[in-house]
């Protein structure tokens, strides 16, 4: 019995053991840089930074959209880091995970003031990325 015990319990931990060290790159991006950000990441900071600007979100739709897009900000963080990026690209990464996360508490708490306070750092972190990154669209600040 014991025997059975210390097998199921071998099985167990190499099997766990076995599933946490599955390499990330074996995943492999379906879209490209550009095309993540133009179809994922702009739109879901757009529809944020447009509600805060225009009139603050004014119902539960307007919240449930805050939250989506505040979600999809903080974890397309993931995909933006999955392939073995530069330290200075994932720093900047995490400045979108970080405001991603605190507008999607925002909306879940219906923090009009919280969510507000929001759109310069969100707005920082695109900026901050594209300036170092896109120099032809942000031109390095002299």
């Amino acid at each position: 019995m014991r025997r059975i015990g210390a097998g199921l319990i071998c099985a167990l931990l190499l099997s766990r053991g076995l599933l946490a060290q599955t390499p990330s790159d074996a995943f492999q991006p379906v879209a490209t840089m550009k095309q993540l950000m133009l179809d994922v990441i702009y739109p879901a900071s757009n529809s944020i930074l447009l509600t805060v600007n225009r009139r603050g979100p004014a119902g539960e739709q307007d919240w449930a959209e805050i939250r989506r897009s505040a979600m999809t900000l903080a974890e397309s963080t993931n995909l933006l880091i999955m392939r073995n990026r530069t330290a200075a690209w994932i720093a900047d990464a995490r400045m979108l995970a970080d405001v991603g996360t605190k507008a999607y508490k925002a909306a879940e708490a219906r923090d009009s003031a919280a969510l507000s306070a929001l759109a310069e750092p969100l707005d920082r972190s695109c900026t901050t990325c594209h300036r170092q990154f896109r120099p032809g669209v942000f031109p390095p600040e002299r």
